[in-house]
């Protein structure tokens, strides 16, 4: 569930909670006023944090998940969504004209990155079918990017660091492409149920086109 959606459920049912509980601690039970008050706030807040758990605990068995797989997935999404903020600042901290050209694959890379993450975060599960763009790939990006804009940077370019940057630039493009395959590899299942969803209607639409044939004849 959207966490947006998650709290506003939450705060007006605790809402509620609250204020009826106050309404029959004051005038049902003849309840001093501030009793009602305490009385009310007890139970808003157990409301509030028991909906927390009762939804977070109905996410978590709809994902398939135990809870210690569902909190490892958490953490590393924390984490990754801090590298990617890195990625995409170091990737777009371009400082030449030549850094311009290489922008429309920057911007691709950084949106293929961001689709992972948002799958995993929509779908938990799809977590270990992305472990090595979790555990290494991503790192990997990071930290060349970050070294390819501090080195591109400079004012004064030897030779050597030119020769530097371009090796970078080829080690980032085959980063980019394996991040690809993360991506890949992670939806796989689905495209090839829409592939095997595709070659059910293209044989459903060729039958009917024989049979509409036989029907004319």
């Amino acid at each position: 569930m959207n966490a947006f959606l998650s709290f506003l459920i939450r705060f007006v049912a605790a809402g509620f909670t609250t204020f009826l509980t106050w309404i029959f601690s004051f005038f049902i039970f003849d309840r001093s006023f501030f009793e009602s008050f305490f009385y009310s706030l007890i139970g808003g807040t157990a409301v509030f944090f028991g909906l927390k758990y009762y939804i977070r605990h109905r996410f978590i068995k709809m994902t398939g998940l135990t809870r210690s797989e569902y909190k490892l997935v958490q953490r590393n999404l924390k984490d990754a969504k801090q590298k990617i903020q890195r990625l995409q600042k170091a990737l777009f901290n371009i400082s030449n004209i030549r850094d311009f050209i290489n922008a429309k694959h920057n911007i691709e890379t950084i949106r293929v990155v961001k689709k992972i993450y948002s799958v995993t975060k929509k779908e938990p599960v799809r977590f270990f079918k992305a472990e090595e763009f979790y555990y290494k790939h991503l790192d990997s990006m990071v930290e060349i990017a970050e070294k390819y804009s501090f080195l591109s940077s400079q004012p004064v370019k030897t030779k050597e660091l030119n020769q530097s940057l371009q090796e970078t630039r080829q080690t980032l493009t085959q980063l980019s492409n394996v991040i690809k395959e993360d991506l890949y590899n992670m939806l796989e299942g689905d495209l090839d149920s829409l592939q095997f969803e595709l070659d059910v209607a293209r044989q459903s639409i060729n039958q009917k086109k024989i049979d509409d044939g036989r029907f004319q004849k």
